[in-house]
């Protein structure tokens, strides 16, 4: 092949999308491959950005970074959220409609960057929702992405792309995996010499019990912000997610973190060790000292009330 395609690898930073990348990088060359990661409002591990950042920087990679925690993007990825075209999975996850938000995306800086082809690490049928191979179509055919989309895991078992019909990727280097067991991923792994985290964290909407606390505050708030999307990942709620209970002393941190940080809510901090609370409101007050004094193993009598919007402290 003399002319070689140019490709935009969606990185999560999983074994499978590492490997997308390494089998492009490996085929096309590292200057015709670049990487975008999302950073999701909902995803289980805090430090996959770095991560990534720090894989595509060890391999020659130019990525570019979106922030789904802040501004447009967040405020499509709660609507989508809100009101999913295509359902949800076993609690508030949209799955299928994340997938093809993020290649919409995905396929705006494949303009700019004139890339012949988007590229995930997508197999199929190791997610029970958003991999079965008829979704993996309709992805594709949603996203805009039709003949441009590539999944080089399980190419050989999806019709070839128009960059592989033109002779742009060799259909012969592609994988034709299928199903959850990942033995052929991990040989391959070892065949790049790379190394990889393990399954863990995941998408946060998954789990009921989180969701427990995103769902008052997606019905009763108009505006979600990230301060509230990083109050969801902290603590007991309470009284619709006004009340927030850091469940050690980490977690009392996080929550005077929080609120420093967007410059909002109450932090209530008892005069003996216990939960600190973070309150949304002042009318709030009294039912959050209860609650100190419910969870706390010692006797409180007295408090600390801070607004770090002004840096008052009061008793």
């Amino acid at each position: 092949m003399e002319k070689k395609a140019k490709a935009l690898v969606l990185l999560s930073g999983g074994l499978d999308s590492r490997l997308a990348l390494m089998m492009m990088k490996d085929q096309l060359g590292k200057e015709n491959v670049e990487a975008v990661h999302f950073v999701l409002p909902f995803e289980g591990c805090s430090h996959r950005k770095k991560e990534v950042i720090q894989f595509a920087k060890q391999h020659g990679i130019k990525i570019y970074i979106l922030n789904c925690m802040e501004g447009q993007l967040l405020k499509e990825y709660i609507k989508i959220l809100r009101h999913p075209k295509f359902g949800r999975g076993t609690a508030l996850n949209p799955c299928i409609d994340c997938h093809i938000f993020l290649l919409k995306e995905a396929k705006k800086i494949a303009r700019k960057i004139k890339a012949d082809i988007v590229v995930t690490g997508e197999v199929i049928g190791e997610r029970p929702m958003s991999q079965r191979r008829n979704i993996l179509y309709l992805i594709e055919k949603e996203s805009g992405l039709k003949g441009k989309l590539l999944r080089p895991l399980s190419a050989k078992l999806l019709p070839p792309t128009d960059a592989e019909k033109k002779g742009l990727i060799d259909r012969n280097k592609l994988e034709g995996i299928a199903g959850r067991q990942r033995k052929r991923q991990i040989e391959l792994a070892e065949k790049y010499g790379i190394s990889y985290p393990n399954p863990a964290g995941g998408c946060l909407l998954c789990y009921p019990d989180f969701c427990k606390k995103v769902l008052p505050v997606l019905k009763s708030r108009k505006n979600i912000t990230g301060f509230d999307i990083e109050l969801f990942k902290v603590g007991r709620h309470f009284e619709n997610g006004n009340i927030i209970l850091g469940k050690s002393k980490e977690e009392n941190g996080k929550l005077e973190y929080i609120s420093k940080k967007y410059k909002k809510g109450i932090i209530i901090i008892p005069n003996q060790p216990g939960p600190a609370a973070l309150i949304r409101n002042w009318k709030y007050i009294r039912k959050a000292k209860e609650l100190i004094k419910n969870y706390s193993k010692r006797t409180i009598t007295s408090f600390d009330v801070v607004l770090y919007r002004t840096g008052k402290r009061t008793d």
